[in-house]
């Protein structure tokens, strides 16, 4: 008796693109990444434009590959885009979507991945078009890493991006520019820009001011106890320099364009770390014990996420 034939299965038909033609203005972390997943994900885009206001970044763009054509102008990479990916620094948005705005063409969508969305939204605002949707949106992903050498089409797998429509945004807007970021790997979520902005102050932004400061503390001390935490760094402190590597141009812009939500949770954090000094004090080691057991939590909480 001879074994049955499995069953044949024919091989899924390729995704049409989402877009025709992608463009992203600032091939830095994120804007690379972004180049080089469409490159391996055809459904992404049928054809890849790229700018930056920087010669040199241009000229790197063309020598790796990362598009089909580095433009010399933002205006020149929107113009025939069918969506336009904003990646510049925070305090760039607005100037650059005044660049671009003006030459899109009707139907086509603008989207950015900027890390504080009010001021954004705020910035884009005055030269919005009715006939070109704007979609913010943030990927929670990158590394200390800057510059169009630093990514990698991996970047967005199973990270969180969070988008924060208006009430203007149509939701087929929406949904091209959420099935762009799955088709990259991400998990999408939608909110309100001030809840984002409250959000990312406390997960991403104070742990960055907090970083920086710390280092800068280290610096400032005594030149024979400073060459001392250089040599003798733990783990704790290798992570804060890990983080404190960052671009300076584009966290100065979340600071100061987030400045309110960050400032409220650097109070709430002042307030606790005053609390915890007051337990190391007087001894109280059963708050010191329920502090570092909630942190033990939330990392575990991060690992079963697959966050972290």
């Amino acid at each position: 008796m001879t074994s049955p034939t499995p069953p044949t299965h024919e091989p899924s038909p390729p995704r049409e693109p989402l877009f025709g033609t992608l463009a992203v203005i600032g091939p830095g972390h994120i804007g690379s990444s972004v180049l080089r997943r469409a490159r391996l994900e055809p459904a992404l885009a049928g054809r890849l434009v790229t700018t930056d206001a920087s010669a040199e970044v241009r000229q790197i763009a063309r020598t790796l590959a990362l598009a089909d054509e580095v433009a010399d102008t933002a205006a020149d990479a929107a113009r025939a885009a069918d969506c336009v990916m904003l990646c510049v620094p925070v305090g760039a948005m607005g100037a650059v979507a005044a660049e671009v705005l003006p030459v899109m063409k009707p139907g086509a969508i603008l989207t950015d991945v900027g890390s504080t969305k009010a001021s954004i939204i705020a910035d884009i605002a005055p030269y919005l078009r009715d006939d070109v949707p704007f979609v913010p949106a943030h990927p929670m992903a990158g590394r200390e890493f800057s510059g169009p050498d630093s990514g990698f089409p991996t970047l967005f797998e199973n990270r969180w991006c969070l988008m924060t429509p208006t009430p203007d945004t149509p939701d087929d807007a929406i949904a091209r520019i959420q099935a762009l970021w799955e088709r990259m790997g991400a998990r999408t979520r939608r909110m309100d820009a001030a809840h984002h902005d409250k959000v990312c102050a406390i997960v991403s932004h104070l742990p960055h001011l907090l970083a920086f400061t710390i280092c800068g503390t280290a610096d400032d001390l005594a030149e024979e106890t400073r060459s001392e935490v250089l040599d003798f760094a733990a783990s704790g402190f290798r992570d804060f320099t890990r983080i404190a590597a960052s671009n300076p141009v584009m966290w100065r812009d979340i600071f100061l364009n987030n400045r309110e939500a960050l400032l409220e949770m650097l109070a709430r954090f002042t307030e606790d770390a005053q609390a915890m000094a007051r337990a190391i004090r007087w001894g109280d080691a059963e708050f010191i014990v329920d502090r570092v057991e909630r942190g033990r939590r939330i990392r575990r909480s991060l690992l079963e996420n697959q966050q972290a």
